[in-house]
């Protein structure tokens, strides 16, 4: 997931759209990652079900309610 996906799920969690700031790369920026996960399901068994976009949902409606904001 790029990230600025993943900002998109938080906005629309929040129901309001974050004030973006794009700047150069910085010292240390990572350009490009891979994840691999297959070794982790293979040994413990659990692969994921939810989205993210379902997660980012469900922790900020936990958060709402847990510091009642």
């Amino acid at each position: 997931m790029k990230l600025l996906e993943f900002v998109e799920c938080i906005e629309e969690a929040l129901g309001i759209r974050a004030i973006k700031n794009f700047m150069p790369l910085q010292s240390g920026d990572v350009v490009n990652t891979w994840a691999d996960t297959r070794e982790l399901v293979d040994r413990v068994g659990f692969r994921p079900q939810i989205t993210v976009s379902s997660g980012v949902q469900s922790f900020v409606d936990w958060y709402r309610l847990y510091y009642g904001v």
